[in-house]
């Protein structure tokens, strides 16, 4: 294990690539244009920007939305199955849900069309026997009708693998002798439990964008090398730990949302930090806002995230809502004459109309402009836009429409973003049994500082906390991620009837697999942990529980009362008469890596003496239907121990806060902002 003394976070958004160099010298930051055709090009501009030396970088973290927006955009590599006979229709048959609740509307698309599932002879029964010997033949015949159909990638998804894997296995074995990659996933391998639509969709999804994400890793990593990079580049994974660039396409499901894991996981460290181990967080770029939840310094993690509709992605992941609102959201008017902010982004070309790049619909960062709350001139502007032209914009777009003017109408698009915003927040919070009032609000990304006050006010939430270098934080992330893997086996039995024993010796192979995994990484470890969770249910019900476990040796009684207490925590209803089940059983094993000294974050000597020392003027803002001339500073400037109450503005290179009236912030011994609401 090498100690690693210069490390770069680099993390790609929807408009920009932000990027945190720490090395001998202190910290660098910078924030540049994300290159959306090729997302390598904006990591190299940014470690350009930081001017990283790659011969002498030790460690590069990098957060991609690769996959995410794969997915999204449905721009999937052609992928075939081959899956048990009876059974192809499963990923596409799924829970027999709707994309709308009412009504006969919408549509679905599966990832992969029903002319690319294939059926082989084969079968398991749930304890695991036997039924029907593999036709190997078929898999054979198969494999090469999927080839001469195109297909670039491959899934073997066979009914019960979860309990007896050897069909699949063997089956993956023919196919690699005619297959010319190595881009074949075997369902059980990936995810090792049951419910095989879950199954069979992770594992597709995992196929689809695995061509994609070895292809961009690939490509990177020589751009790297061919600038002096003489290390293996790491890959941010969904569940806030990273994984080589040399394996992650193997696991490519695993990298979806692993831009949005980055931030959360730098909020759960800076509010460690902060002495807010409780945080609610909201970090705000310019295509979307991703809200999380946060307990004891720990991201809520799940293993049952749905990207879309009926597109279950069941590996382990951050907890992340995403909503449509970001700065770049634009604001329109229905037929109905409603207004609506969102999901539909400006992205950065042309971008919102502020930044003089062509853009003409009303967007949010618009309307901060409008609104006076930041400065026209420290935008990154390709030409100057006057307020003039962006007030014309919105009266003509929204503003005769809903008859208000524009100030008001600007008013009524930050009203809506913040109404959105607070919805995802009642997601994590409100509706899994978390009061708002016992967190703090973490607000990062380039937007949220600008609504983090507002936001808090809506929920009742009592202190905010704005880290110093907000809109690089995901980049920061990065940089401070652990290396860390998660495990799940399915028992499926009722608990009166499973075998403990078993089952602890499952957990017992998912610690030993962990810790062989973590002593194999070359990045310097300093601490292991090990946790473990068992997912249960009544029986008779759909949906799973996760129950926290002490440890690997678990018993009976004792996993029947956590249950109880946990279904108890969460609905407030006791089911004595109902017997609970053992579905899975899960570990996580966390190399923690070594804090790193990020105090080149803050730069104290250029701090003033006092708030007046940091004040740099004066400017009207619209707050509660009134213009308030409000005073600004330059948020580096101020010094540990600052106290100012709103109104005011606080300008940074990376983000603007807005401190709404009645208010208090305070500067912490590490730059952050505590501000009373």
């Amino acid at each position: 294990m090498t100690s690693s003394n210069t490390i770069a976070g680099v993390d790609v958004g929807g408009t920009f690539t932000d990027i945190l160099l720490v090395d001998g010298t202190g910290v660098r930051v910078a924030k540049v244009p994300t290159t959306v055709d090729n997302q390598a090009g904006g990591v190299m501009a940014a470690l350009e920007a930081v001017q990283a030396d790659l011969p002498t970088v030790d460690l590069i973290v990098h957060g991609t939305t690769t996959t995410t927006n794969a997915i999204l955009e449905r721009k999937l590599a052609r992928t075939g199955m081959i899956t048990t006979q009876g059974f192809r229709d499963v990923i596409e048959v799924g829970r027999r849900t709707r994309p709308n609740p009412y009504g006969m509307t919408g549509t679905f698309v599966p990832v992969i069309p029903r002319e690319l599932r294939l059926e082989v002879a084969e079968r398991s029964d749930a304890e695991g026997n036997v039924l029907t010997p593999l036709d190997e033949d078929g898999v054979r015949q198969a494999a090469q009708a999927l080839l001469d159909a195109g297909c670039v990638s491959l899934v073997i998804h066979f009914l019960h693998a979860y309990a007896n894997p050897a069909h699949e296995r063997r089956a993956a074995e023919i196919a690699a002798g005619i297959w010319p990659n190595d881009h074949i996933t075997m369902g059980h391998a990936l995810l090792s439990e049951f419910r095989e639509y879950e199954r069979g969709v992770t594992a597709s999804v995992n196929a689809a964008v695995q061509p994609i994400l070895h292809r961009y890793v690939s490509r990177l990593q020589d751009d790297l090398a061919a600038m002096g990079f003489r290390h293996d580049l790491k890959v941010m994974n969904g569940n806030g730990g990273m994984a080589s660039a040399r394996t992650v396409a193997a696991e490519a499901a695993k990298t979806v949302m692993s831009g949005p894991a980055s931030g959360v996981m730098a909020a759960a460290y800076t509010g460690r930090r902060a002495g807010f181990p409780d945080l609610i967080t909201c970090d705000m770029g310019g295509t979307s806002t991703d809200v999380a939840l946060i307990r004891n310094a720990s991201p809520t993690v799940s293993h049952e995230l749905e990207v879309e509709y009926a597109l279950p992605i069941h590996v382990p992941m951050v907890d992340v809502q995403t909503i449509g609102s970001g700065g770049g959201s634009i604001a329109r008017i229905d037929d109905a004459g409603l207004l609506h902010v969102g999901p539909e982004s400006a992205g950065a070309i042309p971008g919102p109309i502020c930044f003089g790049r062509g853009g003409t619909d009303p967007t949010i960062a618009d309307a901060h402009f409008l609104l006076g709350r930041i400065d026209p001139t420290r935008l990154m502007a390709d030409s100057a836009v006057t307020r003039d032209q962006v007030a014309a914009l919105f009266q003509d777009r929204l503003g005769d429409a809903l008859g208000l003017d524009a100030d008001a109408a600007a008013a009524a698009v930050l009203t809506i973003a913040n109404m959105q915003m607070s919805g995802a927040m009642r997601m994590v919070s409100l509706a899994r049994g978390h009061d708002p009032r016992d967190f703090a609000l973490l607000a990062f990304g380039g937007g949220g500082p600008l609504h983090a006050v507002a936001l808090a006010r809506e929920l009742s939430i009592p202190k905010v906390l704005i880290p110093a270098r907000p809109g690089i934080t995901n980049a920061l992330g990065c940089v401070v991620a652990d290396v860390r893997h998660d495990f799940v086996n399915t028992i499926n039995r009722p608990l009166d009837g499973a075998d403990i024993d078993a089952a602890r010796a499952i957990l017992s192979r998912q610690i030993a697999a962990g810790k062989g995994l973590i002593d194999a990484e070359p990045v310097e470890i300093v601490e292991t942990t090990i946790s473990h969770s068992a997912d249960m249910q009544f029986i008779g019900q759909t949906h799973i529980l996760s129950v926290p476990l002490p440890d690997a040796h678990v018993t009976r009684d004792d996993l029947q009362a956590r249950f109880e207490a946990a279904y108890f925590a969460r609905f407030r209803v006791e089911l004595p008469e109902i017997r609970a089940n053992l579905v899975n059983l899960n570990t996580t094993v966390v190399g923690r890596r070594r804090e790193l000294d990020l105090s080149g974050l803050i730069d104290a000597a250029g701090r003033a003496t006092d708030a007046a020392g940091a004040q740099t003027g004066e400017r009207p803002v619209y707050f509660d239907g009134t213009w308030t001339d409000c005073p600004v500073y330059w948020r580096e400037r101020l010094p540990v121990g600052a106290s100012l109450t709103g109104p005011a503005i606080l300008e940074q290179a990376d983000t603007t806060t807005v401190l709404d009236p009645g208010a208090t912030a305070t500067v912490d011994a590490e730059g952050n902002l505590i501000i009373e609401v």
